[in-house]
């Protein structure tokens, strides 16, 4: 049995995973330190739900391979700012190592899962029509 047939971003295993990781950070940051509100709270939210938010326009723009396999990378930037802001939690005490691995962890596999999406994007790719 063939694989099922993704047509909109939000059926993609990434997307879902990066939609948990974003509410995963809202949930732990509402602990975090009110001086930190304007900086680590705002900087680990805003990284953590980009990654769906850019998935979400790569898959819009995939009648391009360059423009899908950018939009992709931009992603995986995106995820690995937030694994980097997780850290700084856990080195500010904000944060226990041990909340923080399963993210970190679920952080890794998004990445990996987009950089194979962005090193095999012919599959997704739009083909084009004439007019």
């Amino acid at each position: 049995m063939g694989m099922k047939l993704i047509r909109y971003h939000h059926e993609l295993p990434v997307f879902k995973q990066s939609m948990e990781v974003a509410n995963l950070v809202f949930e732990l940051t509402k602990s975090f330190p009110r001086e930190e509100m304007y900086s680590l709270t705002d900087q680990v939210r805003r990284s953590s739900r980009s990654v769906s938010a850019i998935v979400s326009e790569a898959w819009r723009r995939r009648k391009y391979k360059w423009v899908f396999v950018n939009k992709l990378n931009e992603a995986e930037g995106e995820a690995a700012e937030t694994q980097t802001w997780l850290m700084h939690a856990v080195s500010c005490g904000y944060l226990s190592p041990e909340r923080a691995r399963p993210i970190h962890a679920l952080l890794d596999e998004i990445l990996a899962e987009l950089t194979a999406l962005g090193n095999k994007p012919d599959r997704w790719i739009l083909k084009k029509t004439l007019e």
